[in-house]
């Protein structure tokens, strides 16, 4: 076998871990917290009751509120600057995927200065970041667990990738109780994120049996557990999804993603999308676009989807993404790029597959992809 490397932070997981923020906190060394959230949060309650736990620990914190989904640049820039003026230290972030990654950004620019934008793609960030404590709000982002940061360019349009070890935080807190306030809506738009992921990253040229086996069964728990958790709000379902999302994110976290996430970047940055809108339509999609390059692999998530373990993998891997497109449809949620993109935009998806193609996260796609061949996805679709 290869020499391989897996990154995870250290992951608190269960019912009430919430608790245990403060003094994961104290012990990284905080005295002034930079606490990192969005209105959803503070509106659920979750940030108040964080902030009462950092309380009965004695430790003070400044909040910095300017998180909007798909973080971008100048928001970062912002956050950096207030950290740097207040003297704080360690940085708490609770939510989902936006205020984790602005957190990241945040981090990188406090402690190597320069615009966010100097950082994109892999291994730029040359000094170590502040320490960092993620309390996850959603069962999907991967951001507590991952070495990826994505911040939007405004300037461009476009997600940028930015991925580096030390984007990995300390401390993961994943506490399921937290997901029984999510609306239906966000709740399968946070699994599809992590089933995308666990999916990708099975399917990347830099899998190892690490990652493999992470993913896989974060597939199956997604698949088994989702409709339960929607329809009925169980914590029993709730907590699977969250055991699946940690390891979709240990999964693509160490062994990247492909073609999908790259166009769902660029698609994202220019229409202002969140990611769990766009993989129910683009995935099994990638999924055929890669078939001939990775046929046993597509064969072992159809085996897992379908229940079937014999047979032709050609007709293992059509049976499983003929499952997963039926699983998609199952909700309600768009499935053609049409749905949540008007005729004016289509003139808009040569450019975004053509910068597509230049995301980092397409040089770990099985099948080499062109621009065209974005272009052909988007169409087939449309």
């Amino acid at each position: 076998m290869a020499i391989t490397k897996f990154a995870v932070p250290e992951i608190i997981f269960g019912r009430g871990s919430l608790n245990y923020a403060g003094l994961c906190a104290r012990r990284l060394g905080a005295k002034k917290v930079f606490l990192v959230s969005d209105e959803g949060i503070e509106e659920a309650g979750w940030l108040e009751r964080l902030m009462n736990i950092l309380s009965k620990e004695g430790i003070e914190w400044v909040y910095y509120p300017g998180v909007t989904s798909n973080p971008r640049d100048f928001q970062v820039e912002q956050g950096a600057e207030l950290y740097l003026k207040n003297g704080t230290d360690v940085i708490i972030a609770i939510g989902g995927g936006s205020p984790m990654d602005t957190a990241k950004g945040i981090a990188i620019l406090a402690s190597n200065g320069g615009r966010i934008r100097d950082y994109e793609g892999a291994n730029k960030v040359q000094r170590p970041l502040p320490p960092m404590v993620f309390i996850t709000t959603t069962a999907g982002s991967g951001s507590d667990i991952s070495q990826f940061c994505i911040i939007t360019d405004v300037e461009r349009g476009v997600k940028m990738s930015i991925i580096t070890r030390t984007l990995v935080p300390n401390i993961s807190i994943v506490d399921p109780l937290i997901l029984r306030t999510k609306s239906e809506r966000l709740i399968i738009q946070s699994a599809v994120d992590a089933l995308a992921h666990a999916i990708e990253a099975y399917l990347s040229r830099i899998a190892s049996p690490f990652t493999e086996m992470q993913s896989l069964k974060a597939i199956e728990l997604i698949y088994r557990h989702l409709k339960c958790a929607v329809r009925t709000r169980s914590l029993d379902a709730l907590e699977q999804l969250s055991s699946a999302s940690v390891s979709a994110s240990m999964a693509f976290s160490n062994a990247g993603l492909g073609a999908e996430h790259a166009l769902a970047h660029s698609l994202g940055g220019h229409f202002d999308m969140r990611h769990g809108v766009i993989h129910p339509i683009l995935l099994t999609e990638v999924m055929r676009f890669n078939m001939k390059f990775c046929i046993e692999k597509l064969a072992g998530i159809g085996k897992i989807l379908v229940k079937k373990h014999k047979g032709a993998d050609v007709d293992l891997a059509r049976a499983g993404i003929d499952a997963l497109d039926e699983f998609f449809a199952s909700f309600d949620v768009p499935l053609r790029l049409s749905d949540i993109i008007d005729e004016e935009g289509k003139q808009y998806m040569e450019p975004i597959c053509k910068m597509a193609v230049h995301d980092v996260c397409n040089l770990t796609n099985p099948r080499p992809a062109s621009w065209q061949e974005f272009l052909k996805i988007c169409e087939e679709v449309w």
